[in-house]
């Protein structure tokens, strides 16, 4: 059976996507909060990427879980395969 370790990500990468995100949602408050428009407006601008963040979290996290569990099924499936076939005696 191939065994598949666990997939590691690179310093530079886990840098480059947290410096990505901070930047994304630093510039774009910056952008609400110097909008020419009433506060309610900003209000409801600021809500709306605090909800697009949640739930782009969320997303990515469902996901993830998702793609594991389809991995962990296919690894039994394997092993249960493994199992009989080294079982079965092709010369009796």
């Amino acid at each position: 059976m191939n065994q598949v370790g666990p997939q590691k990500d690179s310093a530079a990468w886990i840098f480059q996507t947290w410096a990505a995100f901070a930047l994304s949602i630093s510039m774009t408050t910056i952008g609400v909060v110097n909008l020419p428009v009433d506060n309610w407006v900003k209000g409801y601008m600021g809500m709306g990427l605090g909800f697009s963040i949640g739930s782009s979290f969320t997303l990515a996290k469902t996901m993830r879980d998702m793609h594991e569990s389809r991995r962990m099924v296919a690894r039994i499936d394997e092993a249960k395969v493994e199992k009989l076939l080294s079982q079965h005696d092709t010369f009796k």
